[in-house]
């Protein structure tokens, strides 16, 4: 890892994808969520800032109120939230600090609808580090294309969930040949050695 050229990109942890109504409606995914990611997701982001490490945002958010922009696959799915709604928001527990990016997305994969691949280039990241949900949707979709584009992808699979522990190990043995897996700590011993 080289400072200056690493970022932190959390994917979909909002108010939309995730509230107390998760207890009932999907269990698995709000006890991985409550207990696991969210926790490791504030580790990491008290990392990444401590080093001066970029960190992003992603937010699944339509660019219009009708939500007309969103991609077929939200659409069909009635996947999405309307721009500037609540459920749009990052949580609060893992709010962004100031001068971080937050992007708005309309389909699973980032680098389809948003300028990520852009911006990442004009601040110089080569070494990309994903946290978020879901692991074995817009995660992988996060994965594979950016390993596509030619960064260095890292998956911090212990700060990622998917609907249940199955499809989560699922979606980590799909993309595994695109990255590099690390947990947590494995990132924390990296940002701690990292090169100036």
């Amino acid at each position: 890892m080289v400072r200056g050229r690493a970022a932190l990109l959390v994917i979909d942890v909002q108010n939309g994808t995730f509230s107390a109504r998760d207890k009932l409606a999907r269990p698995a995914f709000y006890d991985a969520a409550a207990s696991r990611v969210i926790p490791n997701i504030q580790k990491l982001l008290a990392a990444f800032r401590g080093a001066r490490l970029e960190v992003i945002y992603t937010v699944i958010e339509a660019l219009t109120e009708d939500k007309r922009d969103l991609s077929l696959d939200y659409k069909l799915s009635t996947m999405g939230f309307a721009k500037g709604s609540p459920e749009a928001q990052v949580l609060a527990e893992i709010a962004p600090a100031r001068d971080e990016i937050v992007l708005a997305k309309s389909s699973s994969s980032v680098f389809n609808s948003t300028t990520l691949d852009y911006l990442m280039r004009n601040i110089g990241i080569e070494d990309v580090f994903v946290t978020g949900f879901l692991t074995d949707q817009c995660v992988d979709h996060a994965v594979k294309d950016g390993a596509d584009l030619g960064y260095y992808m890292t998956c911090v699979h212990d700060a990622c969930a998917a609907e249940t522990e199955a499809r989560h190990q699922a979606g980590l043995d799909c993309f595994k040949g695109y990255c590099r897996m690390l947990d947590t700590a494995g990132v924390l011993g990296l940002i701690k050695t990292a090169k100036s």
